[in-house]
């Protein structure tokens, strides 16, 4: 057919329509080839890739030079894999093992409470044990669980009986919430020193609350740490605590406290420094840290004024004790579980000096401490300020503030019973 013939598909009258129909001949044998040419793109889906290369002079009036390229995202040439079929037996395993509430009572930080001291030489420091972490938020803790845990293997305690601690609070809190974790009844004999918080948590733990008449003598049978026994003597089915006496008292602090302490600090303690109450604290882990050191770490206990324990190791005399506010610390009488051999030297504290301390820690390292936590540190940092040469003191927070906000960090109980005013708000 002559090109001329207007039926000539290169006619001039026909061209411009032929044109675009060869180029889409071309678009579709290029998609089959492309069919043949898939890689593997983002996410395992496959991306075809289509390169359509220059075409240039095919036809007449075709004067341009095009390049078209294409990238077309298609369906994924694999499965996608059933997302249940993914997770299946994930939610059927066992589940973990998840730790008991009492099995949290120990391995408590240590932190750094230096800048509470002004030491005159460097690598001086103070470190300080937060035994308020505990469950039961005090180092009492400890030795609730010990003794009790021991009087079960060794058949003293069984089910039904009644657990009975004589306790200023931190025991008698400690003891109530063992029991109620091991099923059984207790009853908590405590004075009227004892702060409200500590009195309300005993008996939240299910506990029966006893509190003696205050001001009473040693002696007096009536005496809070004198009824334990009497109530135990007169009922086989009660089993007493004897937190005074027992020593699986100082032996709990030994092997747990001890260690901790020695570990923490890589063995770098030079001092310990703890208030004496039972004796517990300060004798068991006095003994662990002077055998483990060859007798290295120095022990000071410090000892509110007002307290016997001071001038009994100093002068190996009992005086008459005299009223002080702080709690769980000092005595007026000489509990067995006490060791003053291991003692290497005391220092005195007043109420007020224990208590400013408390504020100071809350204020300055938002450390919300008890009293008995406020006076070992303040003696802590006085020891820090007399050395002559590098050390690491070492000393304990015994228990939670939140057990005194009616007392310690209550301005009119601070002015009523100590004289002093609840330090000003500096926040604005």
């Amino acid at each position: 057919m002559p090109l001329h013939h207007p039926l000539h598909p290169l006619h001039p009258r026909r061209r411009f329509f032929t044109a675009p129909v060869i180029a889409c001949l071309f678009f579709i044998a290029a998609m089959v080839w492309m069919g043949n040419s898939v890689a593997e793109g983002p996410l395992g889906m496959a991306t075809e890739r289509l390169h359509i290369r220059t075409v240039q002079g095919v036809l007449p009036g075709m004067r341009r030079s095009v390049e078209v390229r294409a990238t077309m995202e298609s369906a994924p040439k694999v499965d996608i894999p059933d997302i249940s079929k993914a997770f299946k037996g994930t939610f059927e395993k066992e589940p973990a093992e998840y730790p008991r509430f009492r099995s949290l009572i120990g391995e408590t930080p240590i932190i750094d409470l230096t800048m509470m001291a002004n030491p005159k030489v460097e690598g001086v420091r103070v470190l300080a044990k937060c035994e308020f972490m505990n469950p039961g938020y005090s180092i009492k803790d400890r030795i609730a669980e010990h003794i009790i845990d021991e009087a079960e293997r060794e058949g003293l305690l069984k089910p039904g009986m009644t657990i009975v601690a004589a306790s200023s609070g931190n025991t008698g809190a400690a003891t109530a919430m063992v029991a109620a974790m091991k099923g059984y009844k207790a009853i908590i004999i405590t004075s009227p020193k004892c702060s409200r918080e500590k009195m309300d948590a005993i008996r939240a733990y299910g506990a029966k609350l006893i509190v003696t008449a205050g001001g009473l003598k040693p002696c007096d049978p009536e005496h809070y740490m004198n009824m334990e026994k009497t109530l135990c003597d007169g009922n086989p089915d009660y089993f007493g605590v004897n937190q005074y006496d027992n020593i699986l008292n100082p032996l709990a602090h030994y092997e747990t406290l001890g260690p901790e302490i020695w570990s923490q600090t890589q063995g770098r303690v030079t001092h310990f420094v703890a208030a004496g109450s039972t004796g517990g604290t300060l004798s068991g882990t006095a003994r662990y840290l002077k055998e483990r050191s060859g007798g290295k770490v120095k022990v000071v206990m410090a000892d509110p004024i007002g307290s016997i324990f001071y001038e009994y190791f100093k002068n190996g005399q009992l005086c008459d004790p005299e009223p002080f506010e702080v709690e769980g610390v000092g005595k007026d009488d000489i509990p067995g579980a006490m060791d003053f051999n291991l003692i290497d030297d005391a220092v005195r504290v007043s109420d007020a000096e224990a208590f400013k301390m408390c504020h100071d820690m809350a204020r300055q390292e938002g450390v919300l401490a008890g009293g008995s936590g406020g006076l070992n540190v303040y003696a802590a940092t006085q020891l820090a300020n007399k050395a002559t040469k590098p050390c690491t003191i070492v000393t304990v927070l015994p228990d939670s503030g939140i057990k005194y906000m009616s007392k310690i960090y209550n301005g009119d109980w601070l002015q009523k019973c100590v004289g002093m005013e609840l330090p000003g708000d500096d926040s604005e």
